[in-house]
């Protein structure tokens, strides 16, 4: 029996799948065979907030595609070069931080969507002119392999909403919950009418042009619940926590029920991480 090619993750996105996955900030090679036994549909590694260099990022995306796992990549700013070396690295997907304008998406269209088109070639197909039609099948045919998903995380960017989501080849957004409450007026209040407002526009608009659409829940109170909301909503994108949250979380709360019954203090609280 032929072997069955798998879906693309890209295309998986913007359809009504729910695909679930998880931030991971541990680089151990242990890691990699115990989240390939998650269930999960891909794993999102951070270089924006987490130091992880080159070759180690290469060795994490390409660990975790051996076991199946797209490894879907934030990278430090969206910056098409920084695209295209991660991309080259082994990610399967790029996720731009802090988009504000559909001209910085269709730069990053132009890294993700178009190689290995590059300088005045890919500078005057992104202004409409044509390709040959050999170089053209090419380019889209390498296209459907790679993921391009952009945050959602301020005011500017819930203004030019629209704009940002019409840029064809944006295949998803992602919401950051904790810079997306700073901005506005209401840091870290994810129970607030004004955020969950906006998270729950973000999405729609998102889902309703078949664009993947999630938020990171980085948060441990109503996680789940808000998590159901939005997924009820159409969210399909849906980046669970952290490993280095769940471990503390889970540790804090085994540790604080071990003090209690042996009578040895109260749980420490622990330091918030903001990811």
């Amino acid at each position: 029996m032929k072997a069955q090619i798998p879906t693309p993750f890209a295309e998986r996105l913007r359809g009504p799948e729910r695909l679930y996955g998880t931030l991971l900030v541990s680089p151990s090679p242990h890691w990699v065979p115990v989240v390939a036994g998650l269930g999960l549909d891909f794993v999102f590694i951070d270089t924006e907030h987490i130091p992880l260099d080159r070759e180690k990022l290469a060795w994490m995306c390409r660990a975790y595609r051996a076991e199946g796992l797209p490894p879907i990549v934030r990278i430090t700013s969206p910056d098409p070069f920084e695209a295209c070396v991660t991309l080259d690295g082994g990610a399967a997907g790029i996720i731009a931080p802090y988009v504000e304008s559909a001209e910085q998406v269709a730069t990053l269209v132009g890294a993700v969507k178009k190689r290995p088109l590059k300088g005045r070639t890919l500078a005057q197909h992104l202004a409409g002119g044509p390709l040959e039609p050999g170089l053209s099948d090419y380019v889209k045919k390498g296209a459907v392999e790679r993921t391009l998903i952009v945050n959602i995380e301020s005011r500017p960017a819930l203004a030019a909403l629209d704009e940002i989501l019409a840029v064809e080849g944006l295949d998803g957004v992602l919401i950051g919950p904790h810079d997306l409450s700073t901005s506005l007026g209401v840091p870290e209040q994810y129970d607030h009418p004004k955020f969950l407002a906006a998270c729950d526009e973000i999405i729609a608009k998102a889902r309703a042009r078949s664009l993947g659409a999630g938020v990171h829940a980085i948060y441990p109170k109503n996680r789940l619940d808000h998590e159901e909301r939005w997924a009820r909503l159409g969210a399909n994108f849906i980046v669970h926590a952290a490993d280095i949250l769940l471990f503390a979380e889970g540790m804090r709360r085994d540790l604080g029920e071990l003090k209690a019954r042996l009578g040895d203090g109260a749980a420490a609280s622990g330091a918030a991480i903001n990811i």
